[in-house]
């Protein structure tokens, strides 16, 4: 399976994103999926995670209320809707893949990540 996340990039404060990342292979409908952000020097972590089908989302308290997950099966690709961004969101996210089909909140659980993409947000 390979990744491609995209999106990234220099916001304000306050302001939205939206990245995508979009997986290869014919069985990501059966693929849990999860975003996760490292920032310079600190450890990766999580941010929100989906389910193969969608019902289940998992998130950081953290991203509560500002983030959102979600899927297009259709497209091979998971969405992460960012808004009212803050400074310590400032990361290099990563999408990953659960062959599974849950969308937990351990990066343990992930078989493969993509090769990330930065989000800067500005004071």
């Amino acid at each position: 399976v390979q990744l491609q996340a995209c999106g990234g990039g220099l916001v304000q404060a306050g302001g939205s994103l939206r990245l995508s990342c979009a997986a290869s292979g014919r069985t990501f409908n059966r693929y849990g999926m999860g975003w996760f952000r490292q920032a310079p020097g600190q450890e990766r972590e999580f941010v929100m995670g989906i389910s193969w089908s969608g019902v289940a989302t998992y998130y950081a308290d953290s991203v509560k209320g500002r983030l959102t997950i979600s899927r297009d099966n259709a497209k091979n690709t998971v969405y992460l809707q960012m808004n009212s961004l803050k400074l310590q969101d400032t990361a290099v996210y990563f999408c990953a893949v659960n062959v599974r089909g849950d969308g937990g909140r351990y990066a343990s659980l992930y078989d493969y990540w993509g090769q990330g993409t930065l989000v800067t947000v500005s004071s």
